[in-house]
């Protein structure tokens, strides 16, 4: 029996709304002003996104050029309130590196 997987086909371009939908905010840390320096934008993205899609819409949406995209996963936390236990959601944060030359203002709009 192989392990080969059965990967499934990407479409490279997504629509126009799911450009929208795959960059939800600009994350604004300690942690993304310090990889600004570095030419790198941390945004949250959906837990659904993949690095393909994350590039197309930066490169879309914002006219710069993508070196690469780094993502990481972090789950929510277990917090009480009141006695009562809740958990929060669980996030996707995108780190883009852009080339050099390019940059993002993340104090503005799209």
């Amino acid at each position: 029996m192989s392990r080969a997987r059965a990967y499934r086909k990407i479409d490279p371009t997504p629509s126009s709304e799911r450009l929208y939908e795959v960059i939800r905010r600009p994350v604004v840390t300690e942690k993304s002003t310090l990889a600004s320096q570095h030419n790198q934008v941390v945004f949250e993205v959906p837990l659904d996104a993949t690095k393909p899609e994350i590039k197309v819409a930066v490169e879309t949406l914002f006219k710069v050029k993508v070196k690469a995209v780094n993502t990481t996963r972090i789950k929510g936390k277990i917090k009480r309130f009141r006695g009562v236990r809740g958990r929060r959601v669980d996030v996707k944060k995108a780190y883009i590196t852009l080339a050099e030359g390019h940059s993002i203002d993340v104090t503005t709009g799209i």
